[in-house]
């Protein structure tokens, strides 16, 4: 699968999953913007992708995905600095149950503003070329989590 000229955002990109997606797009051909929340896990890998591909082909932001303006902001420099965007993968994804509030924000709310932000920018109605929109989740909202279970009612 050739994505050269592809542009990628992709969230939760520092570690995981998010940094296999990152991998794979840049090993194809693809721009990636990589958006974590962990500064130090992506400056790491920001450095270790440039090790392995041309550092112009990436770019770091940190980004709490759960923060609207900040987001929104991520979208706009990755245009900005590539000229376009083709994908986006929203795959943050954190489990708190201490704060279940962050957490829905997060794995929720966060996924429902990227997508609205990627069709923004994507949409051919907006002028955009059209693209795809990877929205990752997890089995845990699916089966009771072993620690939830292991709690008395």
């Amino acid at each position: 699968m050739d994505l050269t000229g592809k542009v990628a955002l992709v969230t939760g990109a520092a570690q995981g999953i998010g940094r296999s997606f990152s991998e794979a797009l840049l090993r194809h051909g693809a721009k990636v913007a990589l958006l974590d929340l962990n500064m130090s896990a992506g400056e790491a890998c920001k450095k270790a992708l440039d090790g392995e591909f041309d550092a112009a082909s990436s770019l770091f932001i940190a980004c709490d995905v759960g923060a609207e303006e900040e987001l929104k902001c991520a979208f706009k420099k990755t245009i900005e600095l590539f000229g376009s965007l083709d994908i986006v993968c929203n795959n943050a994804g954190i489990n708190n149950e201490h704060n279940w509030e962050q957490t829905i924000n997060v794995n929720l709310t966060s996924v429902i503003r990227g997508t609205y932000l990627a069709l923004e920018y994507m949409s051919k109605e907006n002028g955009g070329k059209g693209g795809v929109i990877v929205n990752m989740a997890s089995l845990a909202g699916v089966a009771v989590s072993h620690l939830i279970s292991q709690r008395p009612l």
